[in-house]
Order: C-alpha cells, then structure tokens, then sequence
C-alpha cells in the first residue's frame, strides 16, 4: 500500500487537472457568452436606430397629414366662397338681363312716341307751309320753313326802322296762322343796306329786327319763340350800289323751325337764321 505523502500528491495533481479542465471550460463558455452579449447589443442597436428612423417617418407622416387637412380646409373655404362668388354672379346678371330688357322696352316706346310726334309735326309743317304759303313764297329747308316775302314786304326806308303799314297787315296775318301752331321757333333777322359803317349798319339792322320782333309779340305771339339777329351789312340779297339794289337790302327776314321734327320733343333751342344770300 502506498505511503501517504504519495497518495497526497497523486490527489493533489488530479485536483489540478480537474480544476484546469473547470477553467478551460469557464473560458470557453465565457467568451461564447461575451461573443452573444455583443450580437444582441448589436442587434438591440440596430432595433434602436429602426425605431428612432420608424419614429422620424412617423412625425413626417404626421406632419404631412396635417399639412393635408390644412389644404383640404383651405381648398373646401375656396370652394364655398367661389360657390357663393357664383351664386352672386348669377344673381347681377339675371339682374342685368331684367334690366336690358326693361331698357330696351323703355327704348322701344320711347321710340314709338318719337315716331308719332315726328309724324304729328310733319302734318303741322305741311299745314303751316300751306297757310302761309297762301300769305308769301313758303319754301320748306332742313332747318324749317323760310318764308320768301318778295321785293315789296318787310322793306325799310333808308336809315330808318319803323314798319310800314303793308308790313303790319302782312305780320298781322303771319302771327294769327303762327298762334294755332306749337314747337316752333321763329328766327328775326335785319339786314341794311352798303351805306354807312359796319358798327352803325349792325345796330341798325338790330333796331329793324326788333321793330318785327315787338309787332310779333303785340300780335299775340309769345316773345319766348322769337330770336332777334342783326347782321348788317354782311349779307346783301341784292349785289351792287344801285338805289334799287340798296333798297332790296334793307329788309328782315323769318325763318321758323319745328323743334319737334329738328330735335326732339324736349328740345327748346332758338331757331336758325335763314341762309344767307
């Protein structure tokens, strides 16, 4: 049988071994435990950058969906306004279509009664140029009716202004056919002779028109249809510087106009002078 110290040393070495053979296998288990430790923490890092990448997507998403709603309540307000926008559109014009129609039914009568005055007045002019075309010439122009007195009618001696006898009857007769008419105005127009200046012939010719104009409204006419004009001089009906050219010249003509037929019912303007000669 073996000797102590011998048996002790045999355990011991076998203890050794087996503890070798422990830490060997600690080791391995250990680093095959380190080893898995840093793939899940890889893995636990790549989990986290997923999330922390899924949780930016995920704002994004949100804030473009809001963005969305917002616009989608911007575009429906801009879809209400431009339907009331229209809606209001509609409304004028059917607003101005009733007014155009009201206008042009308002210009078809207004017509209408242009027409029927127009026409009244025609039948007037007619009546008046043959009344007075029984007194003196009566010749109708686009301005109305100018009355051609002849040679011995609405004559002034020289330098003077008075009317002459002849003159009154004849006026007389003109103002009784002129009182049945309306609308019309009636133009007074002196003129002189060559003699004498142009200032002293101009406030004579005026003195002459005046003188009808006064016997006119002494007649019974209305002194608001009567125009008085004075021309002088400038408008001989007779050439020359003979005494019986001379005595042509110092003269008044009339000229009467329809204010209805030259400028519509409402018009009141003067009538115009007779053309010159």
């Amino acid at each position: 049988m073996p000797d102590k110290p011998t048996a002790r040393s045999t355990l011991l070495v076998v203890l050794v071994a087996i503890l070798v053979a422990l830490l060997g296998g600690l080791g391995f288990f250990g680093r095959e435990a380190l080893q898995r430790l840093d793939a899940v923490e890889r893995q636990v890092a790549i989990l986290s950058a997923k999330a922390d990448e899924a949780a930016a997507q995920s704002r994004q998403a949100m804030e473009r969906a809001a963005a969305a709603a917002a616009a989608a309540g911007v575009a429906a307000a801009g879809r209400q306004l431009a339907e009331e926008q229209a809606t209001l559109a509609r409304d004028e014009a059917g607003t101005a279509r009733r007014q155009a129609t009201s206008a042009i039914d308002v210009a078809a009568q207004a017509q209408v009664e242009a027409d029927r005055i127009r026409k009244q007045a025609e039948a007037e002019v007619n009546r008046l140029e043959q009344a007075l075309g029984q007194i003196a010439e009566t010749r109708r122009t686009a301005l109305g009716l100018v009355m051609n007195l002849g040679s011995d009618y609405l004559k002034f001696e020289f330098d003077k202004a008075e009317l002459r006898p002849e003159d009154r009857e004849l006026l007389s007769r003109i103002a009784g056919i002129l009182m049945t008419a309306q609308g019309y105005s009636i133009s007074v127009n002196g003129h002189t002779d060559d003699v004498g200046t142009e200032e002293y012939n101009q406030k004579l010719s005026e003195r002459r028109a005046e003188a009808v104009r006064d016997y006119l409204v002494g007649a019974g006419l209305s002194p608001d249809i009567l125009s008085v004009t004075g021309h002088g001089k400038s408008r001989p009906l007779a050439p020359g510087t003979s005494e019986r050219a001379r005595a042509r010249n110092r003269r008044v003509e009339l000229g009467i106009a329809n204010m209805r037929i030259l400028h519509g019912p409402a018009a009141t303007p003067k009538a115009p002078s007779p053309p010159g000669r």
